[in-house]
């Protein structure tokens, strides 16, 4: 199983669907997976407000390094934008909402993205994996300063990883006026990554 990314979507009641999807990014450091409070219940919490929650189960280090956690992300968004007739989704109001080592993967995705490929065969990947927005809780951002989560960057890259690999998934160096809107959100009391992360 934790060789299979899989993405679980929960959807309003079709009273109070706005129309918008989430795509969640638990966190764990690229170890493990907080599935619990920062997978399902958010996607209660988003289902209550009429919103798509659609948990992704990405692919973890050691055993798997980048880019296969931003590969499984990519995938997700594409996955929800192309079904988003049948989910009942609007294929402009897709966002992608991460916590911690998952708030770095969601920061990867609203910095590394593409329009699709419209030639692809499988139409998942003719579909863009930009998101529209962003949330990021908690989220390690940074790679390269001293106040980067060392357990976060040793799990995606390993122990020597390459300065030009390090500075592109330094997230904060990485946006341009293409970055989707996104909403940061962590405190000092956040004492797992540091708030200079946000």
């Amino acid at each position: 199983p934790a060789d299979k990314p899989s993405l679980t979507v929960w959807l309003p009641p079709k009273d109070k669907a706005t129309g918008a999807a989430v795509v969640i990014c638990p966190g764990g450091g690229y170890g493990h997976l907080a599935v619990g409070h920062e997978g399902r219940d958010v996607a209660a919490w988003l289902n209550s407000l009429g919103v798509a929650g659609c948990m992704l189960q990405y692919r973890l280090g050691p055993k798997y390094r980048h880019p296969c956690p931003m590969l499984d992300a990519q995938r997700a968004v594409r996955w929800v934008r192309a079904k988003a007739a049948d989910l009942g989704v609007d294929p402009a109001r897709i966002g992608i909402l991460g916590f911690s080592a998952g708030g770095h993967l969601a920061s990867t995705i609203l910095t590394h993205f593409d329009a699709g490929d419209p030639n692809a065969a499988d139409p998942i990947d003719r579909a863009s994996c930009r998101p529209d927005f962003g949330v990021l809780v908690y989220p390690v951002v940074s790679l390269t300063t001293e106040y980067c989560h060392g357990g976060s960057r040793n799990n995606l890259l390993g122990p020597n990883p390459d300065a030009k690999l390090l500075d592109s998934l330094s997230n904060e160096k990485q946006v341009t006026a293409q970055t989707p809107p996104t909403f940061l959100m962590h405190t000092t009391g956040d004492t797992g990554v540091p708030a200079e992360n946000s």
